[in-house]
């Protein structure tokens, strides 16, 4: 399956049926009068995102969607039928922005969750609606009005509580694939990984929490540089970073920083986000050179140097076990930040 994680679409909701001229002509109806219908609305375009999508390659060859027009008004005060909406499933994710004006129209990051993104036009009055004191017997009706059309981008950011971020070829692919049941490409030369992966890694509990492999990240990819610039926003909605570095690359620590100072240069609150440090592929070095470089590292970072090793499976329940909990206390924290708002705005209703 190819990762599409933009795409841009045009969408036209349907015409409003027109209003009609008729008269009522019975045989033991003596004032009939006007007796024409009201055309029917057209159909509206509607986003609905859906579980079993993950990528925007739906919309690589389909770019354009309609929804069914109105029908026009009949005899005998009769509304025409509605026109059929026209409903486009997303991922989950997804972000909608208009095209010509670059204004967020919404974000759909619930299964289920809708969004009505062009309204379809009234249908047209009938003659009917026009009867009056001084016009008994009007000629004329409105026709439908036209639908909304509008010029759609669509992006997508990939919905995972943890993002697993480093340089290319620091074993990010080998580590989710040892954590989950995901499969992605892995080899021992840099960029193998060229679309974000996701895969599901169950806690004690048996819930299962989103883990989410970025593609490698390298010097200027905030810039546009590298494969990073296009998944960097992949991670802006993830909870927790998980940075794995790379034991046996040339320089461990200058490969922590530069994933630090392009986190700070995106921007997005990145180099804000909590963070679990791992030293991988220790069963490739000797445990002086582990000490050393777990040591600079956690001066540096300020925080404790997980040393692990995903191809031998070392050191991975410990590394679990602190995601589990940084991402219960900032559960924890989000809950009591919502109760402190609902509060507040009891008080302010008061």
């Amino acid at each position: 399956m190819q990762f599409i994680d933009r795409a841009e679409i045009e969408v036209e909701a349907g015409k409003g049926g027109d209003g009609i001229v008729a008269f009522r002509r019975e045989k033991y109806v003596p004032a009939g009068g006007p007796a024409g219908g009201n055309g029917g609305r057209g159909g509206s375009v509607i986003l609905e995102t859906v579980e079993n999508l993950q990528t925007l390659l739906d919309f690589r060859y389909n770019h354009r969607f309609q929804a069914g027009n109105g029908e026009r008004g009949g005899p005998n005060n009769r509304t025409g039928a509605a026109g059929r909406d026209r409903v486009i499933q997303v991922p989950a994710g997804t972000m909608i922005y208009d095209a010509d004006t670059d204004e967020l129209l919404g974000d759909l990051i619930k299964p289920g969750q809708t969004l009505c993104i062009a309204k379809g036009g009234k249908g047209g009055l009938g003659n009917k609606y026009f009867l009056s004191n001084r016009n008994r017997a009007p000629e004329y009706a409105l026709p439908g009005l036209d639908g909304e059309k509008r010029r759609l981008r669509l992006e997508l950011k990939l919905l995972a509580e943890v993002g697993i971020i480093g340089l290319p070829n620091a074993g990010k692919s080998t580590l989710i694939s040892a954590l989950s049941a995901a499969r992605p490409k892995v080899a021992d030369y840099p960029f193998t990984t060229l679309i974000p992966n996701l895969g599901v890694v169950r806690k004690p509990s048996g819930d299962g929490t989103v883990f989410a492999d970025i593609p490698g990240l390298i010097s200027g990819a905030s810039q546009g540089a590298g494969l990073g610039h296009d998944f960097l926003r992949h991670i802006e909605r993830t909870r927790l970073l998980l940075h794995l570095v790379d034991a046996t690359s040339e320089d461990p620590i200058a490969a922590y920083e530069t994933i630090q100072q392009e986190l700070q240069a995106y921007g997005h609150a990145l180099a804000d986000r909590p963070q679990i440090l791992a030293l991988n592929k220790i069963d490739a070095v000797d445990s002086e050179t582990q000490d050393a470089l777990a040591a600079k590292l956690a001066q540096l970072s300020q925080t404790k140097v997980f040393l692990i090793s995903a191809v031998a499976r070392t050191g991975l329940e410990a590394l679990l076990q602190e995601v589990w909990q940084t991402l219960d206390e900032l559960a924890a924290v989000r809950e009591q930040s919502d109760l402190m708002s609902a509060g507040f705005s009891l008080i302010k209703a008061d």
